[in-house]
């Protein structure tokens, strides 16, 4: 049995110097050391030796195994580095190399005209508040003077979730939430940017999702020459210095009297394609807070007046760019978003 041991310490030291990666190496340490290996089946006949042979033995199985394990544990060192120098070498960089160009990015144009707007209304003092998507029936339609059965319903096709809950179809809701806030008491000057949703059929010039920014300015005596004055500020920073606007009467529950804003066109009035001949084009829709809606807010309209504003951040950005497509905006088309340079 002795030579037997001698034997299968010489055969594992063999196979594990010709391992020559560590699975070879785990299979060697399993086949002679594992559960059914040569030397565990040497340790369970120790049993039938004589009580003087017993230790002797015994001492002799520890040092072949002990032998085995201290050699599998040297070549696994040896395997492991060797490995790691391979795939640095592998992986290595070679740092002479020119390095790779960076592209930088730019804002898309709807985010660029949304900040410019807030920019513009934050330095007049006013604040930008949000809302809610997914909006109550309430908000968007009955504390506006819509209520239930208001025919203007069929103004805005809704996308409904339940006959009480719905995409909203302005971000006017924001602006009801935000007078409940302050429980009666002005002035109120807010900004209200957003996404907004209508069951329309996309073409050129439609979306069923467009995003707006809507203004409303709550407090006592205010005027429509408070109106007036500040869109015209917001045409010239935003179109030229040279911009005119005018007012057009119009209709809209939630303000009254209502208006059309239109901004002369940048052919001077010798008339284009742009504006159609006419020399002005329309941007916003506007008006004086209807008294109705200041009241379901709890504002006392004997008190306070307020004027609002809304337009269409698309409809914007393509004035200002001279965009023909407002698809053009959602197709995430590398070739019309490059056109607007991080350095603008």
């Amino acid at each position: 049995m002795e030579q037997q041991l001698k034997e299968l310490q010489n055969q594992a030291l063999e196979q594990i110097a010709a391992a020559a990666n560590l699975k070879e190496l785990n299979d060697v340490r399993v086949a002679y050391l594992g559960k059914k290996g040569p030397v565990t089946e040497v340790l369970k006949g120790m049993g039938k030796l004589s009580a003087e042979e017993r230790p002797k033995m015994g001492a002799l199985v520890n040092v072949v195994r002990e032998t085995i394990s201290e050699s599998i544990e040297e070549k696994q060192e040896l395997l492991e580095a060797a490995a790691i120098e391979q795939k640095l070498a592998q992986e290595s960089i070679d740092v002479t190399l020119p390095g790779r160009p960076v592209k930088q990015g730019g804002h898309h144009p709807l985010t660029r005209v949304a900040e410019e707007i807030e920019d513009l209304f934050i330095g007049m003092g006013y604040t930008v508040a949000e809302g809610p998507e997914v909006e109550q029936d309430f908000y968007n339609f009955e504390a506006l003077n819509l209520p239930k059965d208001h025919p203007a319903r069929d103004m805005q096709d809704t996308f409904y979730i339940t006959p009480e809950l719905l995409m909203r179809t302005h971000t006017s809701p924001v602006q009801v939430r935000t007078m409940q806030k302050h429980e009666g008491r002005g002035p109120v000057k807010i900004i209200c940017p957003g996404k907004v949703y209508r069951r329309d059929s996309d073409d050129a010039t439609h979306s069923h999702q467009f995003a707006q920014i809507e203004g409303l300015v709550v407090g006592e005596n205010i005027r429509m020459s408070d109106l007036k004055g500040t869109l015209d500020m917001f045409a010239k920073k935003m179109f030229g210095e040279d911009r005119e606007i005018r007012l057009r009467p119009s209709f809209f529950p939630f303000t009254e009297p209502s208006v059309e804003v239109d901004v002369s066109c940048m052919c001077g009035g010798k008339g284009c394609s742009i504006c159609k001949g006419t020399g002005w084009i329309e941007v916003l829709g506007a008006g004086m807070v209807h008294p109705n809606v200041l009241e379901m807010a709890g504002f006392d309209s004997n008190k306070y007046t307020g004027f609002a504003f809304g337009m269409g951040q698309e409809r914007i950005a393509m004035l200002k760019y001279g965009i023909d497509d407002i698809r053009h905006f959602y197709t995430n088309d590398l070739r019309f978003l490059k056109q607007f340079s991080v350095h603008e």
